[in-house]
């Protein structure tokens, strides 16, 4: 069981770093040292999923986020950009999210969002100035963690939280950092299919099979101080109203979550939101 996770994660980050290039299962499972036929058995056993059907959906998403927050770019830039033609990365992206590119990028609502956490609220945008003046850029060393990566309901990202702190309770320290490393955008990826690690910074004497470097480098860091519930349409608001207007464009790397304090009473946190910059 161990061996197939370790398997499948590996898998995972090699399709995640490669997401943009045209990549096959070939390649897949060649990177992890198995044949194709084998692979893929254990690939769909594990995840539900074909290794194709995947890697299709891993495209289509990232390329929403595309729309989303490249402004600057065509609708057929951006499916080049994922290895489609024009004609074939509206197929694709309609029959994956039951919209075309153009009418998802027209309905991108810069004022408001639906909050999937929140359904019955009302969640609107702060202005670009308040995030612009509360976000700074840093740039953060890498950081050695503890980690788990979960594939399923975002909803439960704190019941899984604190079930993993409890399993790694002893490796936790007073200078411990819980860091949560996001691969999707829950507003497009469907919520029971969003990926997630999450995670502890851990010590170099640490001798654990899930262990893993998140690279560091360059991020806008926006400073949360608040509930729960109001994490999600501060991250989208970044990414909807900030990043667009603001100079920067995002990296090959992943958005981070730090958590410096957790009121799990109140249902309260002190954390950084790092969108990786180039």
């Amino acid at each position: 069981m161990i061996i197939k996770k370790s398997l499948i994660n590996k898998s995972i980050e090699y399709i995640l770093q490669h997401i943009d290039e045209d990549i096959s299962i070939e390649d897949v499972a060649n990177h992890c040292n198995f044949s194709k036929y084998h692979f893929s058995r254990i690939f769909k056993e594990e995840t539900g999923v074909s290794v194709y059907s995947f890697i299709k959906r891993i495209k289509i998403d990232q390329s929403a986020v595309s729309l989303k927050v490249e402004k600057d770019k065509t609708i057929t830039d951006i499916g080049l950009n994922y290895g489609y033609s024009s004609s074939n990365y509206s197929s694709a992206f309609s029959k994956q999210h039951r919209i075309s590119p153009i009418e998802f990028k027209k309905a991108i609502n810069s004022t408001e969002i639906a909050n999937p956490f929140c359904p019955s609220e009302h969640n609107t945008f702060k202005s670009f100035e308040h995030y612009d003046e509360k976000i700074v850029m840093r740039r953060l060393d890498d950081f050695k963690v503890i980690y788990e990566r979960y594939i399923g309901d975002y909803r439960e990202i704190g019941v899984n939280w604190y079930s993993f702190m409890e399993r790694y309770k002893t490796y936790i320290k007073s200078d411990t950092l819980l860091i949560e490393k996001s691969y999707n955008d829950p507003s497009i990826t469907q919520l029971d299919k969003c990926i997630y690690d999450l995670c502890i910074t851990t010590y170099e004497d640490v001798e654990l099979e899930n262990i893993i470097t998140i690279k560091g480098g360059k991020f806008a860091v926006y400073h949360f101080n608040g509930y729960v519930q109001d994490i999600f349409v501060t991250f989208q608001g970044i990414f909807n109203i900030w990043l667009p207007r603001s100079g920067y464009k995002m990296d090959e790397r992943y958005g981070l979550g730090i958590y410096h304090d957790i009121d799990r009473k109140n249902n309260y946190v002190v954390m950084d939101l790092c969108i990786a910059i180039k």
